[in-house]
């Protein structure tokens, strides 16, 4: 199943439709080399804001249980 979500990196600020099977941080390398994101170290962590909790960047979109609509808030 697809989803649509937004990812936040410091000021930056992207839309993706992905996978709900793919792991997070291939969406966010999708992102940067769009250039959509910032070049730089990915985050390990991200903060989920329908969940209000913390989810591996290691792990997939449905492991974590991030739904369509969701907004990713990378963690530094």
């Amino acid at each position: 199943m697809f989803i649509t979500i937004t990812v936040k990196d410091g000021k930056f600020s992207s839309d993706i439709r992905i996978d709900s099977e793919q792991k997070i941080i291939k969406g966010i390398e999708i992102l940067r080399a769009s250039g959509k994101l910032p070049v730089g170290d990915s985050p390990s962590y991200f903060r989920s804001e329908q969940n209000e909790r913390l989810v591996s960047a290691y792990k997939t979109f449905n492991d974590e249980g991030i739904y369509g609509g969701d907004i990713l808030t990378s963690i530094r």
